[in-house]
C-alpha cells in the first residue's frame, strides 16, 4: 500500500522537481545486546568480556608507580634478579654514566624490544629479558622519557612497573653532593 502510493506520487510529480529514489529494501528488526550486565553465558562471551574490561583498564590514564631515590638506592647496592633497572637513555648519552646495576635499552628501541622473544632479546642486550611479572624500574636523564617508558611497558603487559623520575640528575647530585662554602 505504501509502496502504490509512493510510485503514484512519483508519477505525478512535475519534471522539474527532484526525482524520488524508491528502495525496496525490507526491514528486519535486529536485537543487539551490547555490554550487557547479565552474566555472560558462553566462554567466548566471558572472553570477549574479559578482552574489554582490558582494554578499558590500558585505555585509561595511567601512571606508574613513582619509587625515590631513598627506595632506589637499596635495590642498586644489592641488585637481585627479580628486578630489572633500565636506563631508556641513548648510547651517546649513557656514555656519561649510569646507575650501578642498570641495564640500557634506549626508549627509541623500547617498544620493538619488548615485542622480541626471549632469544633474540637476549643475543640484542646481553641480558634476560624481563618478564612480565618481575620488577621493571625505568629512569632517564630527567623523568620523562621514563615515564613514556612505563607506560610503553604497561601496554605490552608488565604489571609490576616503577618511575625513578628523579632519574639521572637527582642520582647523580645525590651521590657527589656539591661542597657548602662556610
Amino acid at each position: 500500500m505504501l509502496r502504490t502510493a509512493i510510485l503514484r506520487a512519483a508519477r505525478t510529480t512535475p519534471q522539474r522537481a527532484a526525482r524520488i529514489a524508491v528502495s525496496y529494501r525490507p526491514t528486519v528488526p535486529v536485537f543487539v545486546r551490547y555490554n550487557s550486565t547479565a552474566p555472560p553465558k558462553t566462554p567466548e562471551e566471558l572472553a570477549k568480556k574479559a578482552a574489554l574490561k582490558e582494554r578499558d583498564a590500558i585505555q585509561r590514564d595511567w601512571d606508574a608507580k613513582i619509587i625515590s631515590y631513598e627506595e632506589l638506592l637499596p635495590k642498586t647496592q644489592s641488585p637481585t634478579p627479580d628486578t630489572f633497572l633500565i636506563d631508556v637513555r641513548e648510547p651517546d648519552e649513557v656514555v656519561l654514566g649510569m646507575i650501578p646495576s642498570a641495564v640500557n635499552v634506549p626508549l627509541s628501541i623500547l617498544p620493538e624490544s619488548l615485542h622480541l622473544n626471549a632469544e633474540p632479546f637476549k643475543e640484542k642486550f646481553n641480558f634476560d629479558k624481563p618478564r612480565h611479572d618481575q620488577e621493571v624500574i625505568f629512569y632517564c636523564r630527567s623523568g620523562k622519557r621514563s615515564t613514556t617508558a612505563s607506560d610503553v611497558a604497561k601496554r605490552n603487559g608488565y604489571k609490576n612497573i616503577l618511575n625513578y623520575t628523579g632519574s639521572w640528575l637527582e642520582w647523580t647530585e645525590k651521590q657527589n653532593p656539591k661542597p657548602t662554602s662556610a
